[in-house]
């Protein structure tokens, strides 16, 4: 999880610091903002200090109706010893009396001109990503037609050069070998490349290659979310694969359950037009066309038929 400071949002975003500067080193703990409504009442019990707290126009309207003593009693309560900032939206003027307990206390005043929901909008996202667990999988991430797939396998089957491959067929590299992958959502994943090899591509034999100097901008992506797992695996004579596509296969990678498609790989297989495939058909399927079902349809209504024939 990354550590998330007050000042790291004066850098990311069109915010002004108007007070507490000593405080910009603050840590933020969790993506959730609070605005305090009931609090600008006087009601501190439940109140979620440790949260980024927002005040939009109705907040600003109450407090500009208090007493002097209330409001100086209502931003003293707000600003404690670990709240991360306090932003003011709209580009509202603040009041001194918020000005000075900030800086009393040390708790950042950021304004902002943009309205409050669209505020809380961007902060939100930046949070969540910031925030969002993260793993790392050895294998490689490409980018097919818009479809993010991971191809996964024991060391040396073969998957860097399938990703050459699908290089050289128009697609684009993400990540070989490490792939990093942050949860951002419940059941969304994206994966990108470590800095260290960041557009590197290694095939044995010949060693480290930079697919975006050798390929073009065009052939690399920072970042794709993962949407389809291919796992390569040595032909095992024992085993026995799908040949229909019917059976389904998920893997799970931290909360989400991804469909997997396991290609086993022997001489003379083109492991890259089967991984470009299987990419497209995962779309077809998305678009709920689903050719394995509808040929095991196709062949239950011609075994119907023909039962009916022999019994007549």
């Amino acid at each position: 999880m990354s550590k998330v400071q007050t000042k790291d949002l004066l850098e990311n975003f069109n915010l002004t610091l108007v007070a507490g500067k000593d405080g910009v080193h603050r840590e933020i703990i969790t993506s959730d903002i609070s605005r305090p409504g009931i609090e600008m009442t006087g009601y501190f019990k439940y109140y979620p200090k440790e949260r980024l707290q927002l005040i939009g126009k109705t907040e600003m309207a109450y407090f500009l109706e208090l007493t002097e003593e209330q409001k100086r009693n209502r931003v003293v309560n707000l600003c404690t010893d670990i709240t991360p900032g306090i932003v003011i939206s709209r580009g509202m003027d603040i009041p001194d009396v918020m000005i000075e307990a900030a800086n009393e206390s040390g708790v950042p005043i950021l304004k902002s001109p943009r309205q409050t929901t669209r505020v809380i909008s961007r902060l939100t996202n930046y949070l969540e990503t910031a925030f969002a667990p993260t793993t790392a999988i050895h294998g490689v991430l490409v980018d097919i037609n818009g479809v993010g797939v991971l191809i996964t396998g024991q060391s040396g089957v073969g998957k860097s050069e399938a990703a050459l491959e699908i290089v050289k067929r128009g697609h684009r590299l993400v990540a070989d070998d490490s792939v990093e992958i942050k949860q951002e959502d419940y059941d969304t994943l994206i994966g990108n490349s470590p800095p260290l090899i960041k557009h590197l591509l290694e095939i044995r034999g010949l060693g480290i290659i930079n697919v975006m100097t050798l390929f073009g901008a065009g052939s690399i992506r920072s970042f794709k979310k993962i949407s389809l797992i291919v796992s390569l695996e040595l032909w095992d004579e024992k085993k026995q694969y799908d040949r229909l596509g019917i059976e389904e296969e998920t893997m799970k990678i931290m909360d989400v359950h991804l469909p997997k498609v396991t290609i086993p790989v022997r001489p003379g297989r083109n492991l890259a037009v089967i991984i470009e495939v299987a990419a497209m058909n995962y779309r077809l399927r998305r678009m709920g066309i689903n050719t394995a079902q509808e040929f095991t349809d196709r062949l239950t209504t011609m075994i119907e038929k023909q039962e009916t024939d022999d019994i007549e």
